[in-house]
């Protein structure tokens, strides 16, 4: 079985809809492992569902982040790492070392509205103050840079007359739960 690790730092709603399709089989892997970088929502779902998961807090370890992430990660066998609203930038050491075997999630078209401070609702707040006529999501693969890694899928969605950031946020949250799962069983297929 596919070993994948999803790694959070909010509610985990991307981190459900993983569960709920390797649960009904449309995604042919296993979570070895949840990871928050706080205590957060998506670690209690993790909990919920029987998937071991922890909290290396990013307050505690600051600069020594991911070497404590990298010691969990190591013991579980794990092909691939999944960051599903995980906010804390990878440092290029653990970057180097799981090169090709990292994705991220992102709410935008890449490589528009990504890079340093666009996350969240900030996202789509500068694509409503651009005048963008549609926005979407992007899974790409983590490099060295901030949301610079190669394309693996994108989904569009329109911007409609009268969004506001919270609306836009929504309807691209929907595409979400669709694109990362999508992207987890297109490099699982490449791979087997």
């Amino acid at each position: 079985m596919f070993k994948i690790a999803v790694m959070v730092s909010g509610g985990g709603s991307n981190l459900q809809s993983i569960i709920d399709k390797s649960k009904n089989g449309e995604l042919n892997c296993e979570i070895a492992c949840v990871i928050g970088d706080r205590p957060c929502y998506g670690v209690e779902r993790a909990a919920e569902h029987g998937i071991e998961s922890c909290v290396i807090d990013r307050k505690v370890y600051k600069k020594e982040l991911c070497k404590e992430i990298d010691k969990v990660l190591s013991t579980k066998g794990v092909e691939l790492i999944v960051l599903a609203g995980f906010l804390s930038i990878i440092d290029e050491e653990f970057v180097n070392k799981w090169k090709g075997r990292i994705i991220n999630i992102h709410p935008s078209l890449l490589p528009k509205f990504g890079g340093p401070g666009m996350y969240g609702i900030k996202v789509h707040e500068a694509v409503l103050a651009a005048g963008e006529k549609e926005s979407g999501c992007t899974v790409h693969y983590v490099d060295t840079g901030v949301d610079s890694g190669e394309i693996i899928l994108q989904v569009k969605v329109p911007v409609l007359e009268g969004d506001t950031p919270e609306v836009l946020q929504k309807r691209v949250l929907v595409e979400e739960h669709k694109l990362l799962p999508n992207s987890i069983a297109k490099i699982i297929s490449e791979r087997q």
